[in-house]
């Protein structure tokens, strides 16, 4: 993983792991990087990633977000997407108190 990114400044995090930006360190482009330890994910969680891996990596739309790769090492695997700007849907929600279909189709445009 570190020989093909740079890893930055952390974005979020979660109960297997966090999110960080990256660097290509080739062409510069910068993405995410989900890092998830191994030792926090039981077999059926395990068997889920692949799962997500497998339907992401086929995947080209503009509307969807894009893997890139995917890396393991003994201890964590890693997973390099697009990187999303503009916050977390759940706060979204949250701020407003309610939120309709109507909200929902403005915000995705």
């Amino acid at each position: 993983m570190r020989d093909h990114y740079r890893i930055g400044k952390m974005l979020g995090s979660g109960a297997f792991g966090e999110v960080r930006v990256c660097v290509h360190r080739d062409n510069g482009a910068q993405r995410a990087v989900k890092v998830l330890r191994k030792s926090h994910m039981d077999d059926d969680e395990k068997k889920m990633l692949f799962n997500e891996i497998n339907n992401l990596k086929d995947l080209d739309h503009p509307n969807i977000l894009k893997m890139y790769e995917f890396f393991e090492d003994e201890k964590r695997y890693y997973i390099v997407t697009d990187i999303c700007k503009g916050g977390e849907l759940f706060d979204e929600i949250v701020a407003r108190g309610k939120f309709t279909e109507n909200d929902a189709s403005m915000l995705i445009k």
